[in-house]
């Protein structure tokens, strides 16, 4: 089998080769050797093109999902010097790892290229042609949601660069914009994508259904709760999603991935595996271990402690929850299960959140039993918490869904983001690394990028 090499873009640099996979989503033999410019030319061509937009998913999600979304947050502790002491102590600079947007820009070169060049080999309005298309600009939102939500306004690129005269030294726009372009792009994908594929494809590929949760995620960010209660009420009602119902199929959804609970993987093998295992159980050397604010914040008789770290030790080396129960933490083998980034759970806590925010009795009763299979699941009682239960134990009703987020969806990528998004992160922060200015809740950007772009000006808390 032959090689691929795109032309990739990389912010404020000339066109790059890189190598990829196509063969399926999840094979990384090489196959033939093209230049993105001359490679589409075929409807199968086409469908390899997109095949290397998720390759690139992969990479830019191996480690930093964690490091942006957890690594700054409160529930984990850390271990060793370097990237995680950096995030954990809030001393960012402009050269650790991820400060480097390059990644994500790759994923957004190889889907532009795809969105320019798939309606070349498909006829006008063709549905494959437009669910390709609309896979591709799922994922360029994606790319561009990770890209606001870390450094804010950033540089909105939508065309590939096949020409020398194009400027490639692209100055950056409002996060705002950026955000409108991201809405635009999911609402195309939510109608043209596949409504399901009828395989494992589903969990790991962008079909009406994952498209619509990335949507909810995107309005809860912009504070748009009407429109996310409508985007989560679609997801919800899918047949593709279910709750899965036990503690042991809760485990197995994060350590054999594909559960019917997923709604959006990025999916990885034998071959293309990923950073989980360094990051949170190799050897009694993972980067992050549960914080002690996190252990200590269950309630009594939470059944997925057990399932999340070896809650016999006052000290856990590891987290179990994407590794398996009582996994060993003296092994260093590759991890190949996907990361999961959008689920059922999380949704239906996105929604509940919104119901809170609008306010109402009819619509804080609702937010509440949303709650209920998710703590019934975690063995908790009681299931169902009234309004005044919810804010005698946790301040108010938002806190009581932000809680329960922490707890269902930790170290999946979403905690440090819930922060920020729920204006929290600095009252939750401060106590623990002294964050007190809004303008240090973005992340500088990388030294590299600001030396080849000299249209690039830096974060202003980190100039």
């Amino acid at each position: 089998m032959k090689k691929i090499n795109y032309k990739i873009f990389l912010l404020g640099l000339a066109i790059l080769s890189i190598t990829s996979c196509v063969d399926a989503l999840l094979d990384k033999k090489p196959i033939s050797s093209f230049s993105a410019e001359s490679f589409y030319r075929t409807q199968d061509q086409a469908r390899a093109g997109v095949y290397g937009v998720y390759n690139a998913l992969q990479s830019a999600m191996h480690t930093n999902f964690s490091f942006w979304g957890e690594g700054r947050a409160d529930n984990v502790k850390i271990k060793h010097s370097g990237e995680t002491t950096f995030l954990q102590n809030n001393t960012l600079t402009a050269s650790i790892s991820s400060a480097d947007w390059t990644a994500l820009y790759t994923l957004i070169s190889r889907a532009n290229y795809a969105i320019a060049n798939i309606p070349k080999v498909f006829p006008e309005n063709d549905p494959t042609g437009n669910q390709l298309i609309g896979q591709s600009r799922a994922l360029r939102a994606l790319a561009y949601f990770y890209l606001v939500r870390v450094w804010g306004d950033v540089p909105l690129i939508l065309e590939p660069y096949t020409e020398t005269g194009q400027d490639i030294f692209v100055s950056r726009e409002s996060s705002e914009k950026v955000l409108d372009q991201i809405e635009a792009d999911l609402k195309f994908a939510a109608t043209n994508c596949v409504d399901k594929f009828n395989t494992t494809n589903d969990r790991i590929m962008f079909n009406q259904g994952s498209a619509n949760g990335l949507l909810t995620q995107v309005y809860m960010w912009r504070k748009k709760y009407n429109e996310a209660i409508t985007t989560a009420n679609l997801v919800i009602a899918n047949p593709l999603y279910s709750l899965v119902t036990t503690m042991t199929a809760w485990g197995n959804m994060f350590a054999a991935s594909y559960s019917n609970e997923s709604i959006f993987e990025v999916g990885y093998n034998d071959t293309q595996t990923n950073g989980l295992r360094v990051l949170y159980a190799i050897g009694s050397d993972a980067h992050y271990t549960p914080s002690n604010k996190f252990m200590a914040s269950f309630e009594p008789g939470d059944l997925r402690r057990s399932y999340i770290y070896d809650e016999t030790q006052a000290d856990p080396k590891a987290m179990w929850k994407y590794l398996g129960k009582g996994v060993s933490d003296q092994i260093a083998t590759p991890s190949k299960q996907n990361i999961i980034l959008i689920r059922l759970a999380d949704i239906m806590l996105l929604k509940a959140e919104a119901l809170a925010k609008l306010g109402g009795s009819a619509n804080i009763s609702a937010a509440l039993s949303l709650l209920v299979p998710i703590r019934t699941r975690a063995g908790l009682s009681p299931a169902l918490l009234t309004e005044a239960q919810a804010i005698s134990m946790y301040g108010s009703v938002e806190n009581a869904i932000l809680h329960e987020r922490s707890i269902e969806l930790c170290f999946e990528g979403h905690r440090w983001f819930d922060l920020v998004r729920t204006g929290k992160a600095i009252s939750t922060m401060q106590p623990i690394n002294g964050l007190s200015n809004e303008k240090n809740l973005v992340w500088p950007i990388s030294t590299n990028t600001i030396d080849k772009n000299p249209n690039i000006v830096q974060n202003e808390f980190y100039r």
